[in-house]
């Protein structure tokens, strides 16, 4: 079974006086790219949410929201008196020496100071920790539900697109033999029209002309081309989550086997079928990029 790339998963769920939301969303990507927003609180957890997040998605561009709300009890900010008290001091010095009173609405200006309202230090306990890991891995668990889902269409898309690329061989495999003999026929035509029959050996001619077929011969390219295909639906079968990558591999070989056969042809029926199998493969190309 196939996995993509692409996924979205979100969690929310109270914990005692908290609530966290866990927002998940992924798009293919090279590597694992994780762009990760992070509430104040769970800082210090950092890089056990990125190992957890790096083990669980294995690749792809990863954008990861987790934020925090406060249910009732303690607020989430502070205010730093001693800060307040800092900034209030001079004002109230400078109030005295110019003989003015200080207006009632100097509290409002101070609380809006840097550092005078600040985040609450609270910190997450043992517990809320552990409450915080499962809604984070029911999380995880919702984009991989998602992307076997998206997997699972791709692998569909897929097997019709090799399958497609395996009928258009077969054809060629019965356009070969024809085309073989029209490729003798006229090279000897051409030799008898600049020369008479009297005028080469024919034996030479037939030596000349095994070795000229030989070398535009596409028989191993197409023994090559499903064995190609035969070990791409072999590894769509395999249980290995991540395979993306080699299903990459296989589908650049058969595209150099296509194209060698069609270098090679030299014949109008076959490169009409050589373009449509070029097109089957862009288009399993295309899938592949989104593919775990």
């Amino acid at each position: 079974m196939l996995k993509s790339m692409t996924g979205f998963g979100r969690t929310e769920e109270a914990t005692g006086d908290k609530t966290f939301l866990v927002e998940i969303k992924s798009l293919n990507g090279k590597q694992f790219e994780l762009n990760l927003k992070l509430t104040p609180l769970l800082k210090p957890y950092e890089f056990t949410i990125r190992t957890l997040l790096s083990e669980q998605l294995q690749r792809g561009t990863i954008d990861c929201t987790i934020s925090l709300k406060q249910n009732g009890g303690s607020g989430a900010i502070t205010i730093n008196k001693e800060m307040a008290k800092a900034y209030f001091q001079p004002l109230k010095e400078v109030a005295t020496d110019l003989g003015i009173e200080l207006s009632e609405y100097v509290l409002g200006a101070l609380l809006r100071l840097p550092d005078v309202v600040v985040p609450n230090t609270e910190i997450l306990s043992e517990e809320q920790w552990g409450q915080f890991q499962v809604v984070l891995k029911k999380t995880i668990e919702a984009i991989n539900r998602h992307r076997d889902l998206e997997g699972a269409v791709m692998e569909k898309d897929l097997i019709e697109r090799i399958h497609n690329i395996l009928a258009y061989q077969e054809k060629i495999s019965e356009f070969e033999p024809l085309r073989q003999h029209k490729m003798k026929e006229e090279l000897r035509r051409k030799m008898e029209e600049q020369l008479s029959k009297e005028g080469y050996d024919a034996n030479r001619l037939e030596q000349e002309m095994i070795y000229y077929i030989e070398k535009i011969d596409i028989s191993e390219e197409q023994v090559r081309l499903r064995n190609h295909c035969d070990y791409f639906l072999t590894i769509l079968k395999e249980n290995e989550a991540s395979k993306g990558k080699k299903l990459g591999f296989i589908l650049q070989e058969m595209g150099r086997e296509i194209n060698t056969t069609g270098a090679k042809a030299y014949d109008s029926s076959i490169q009409k079928l050589v373009v449509l199998m070029k097109d089957e493969l862009e288009k399993a190309k295309e899938q592949v990029l989104n593919v775990l």
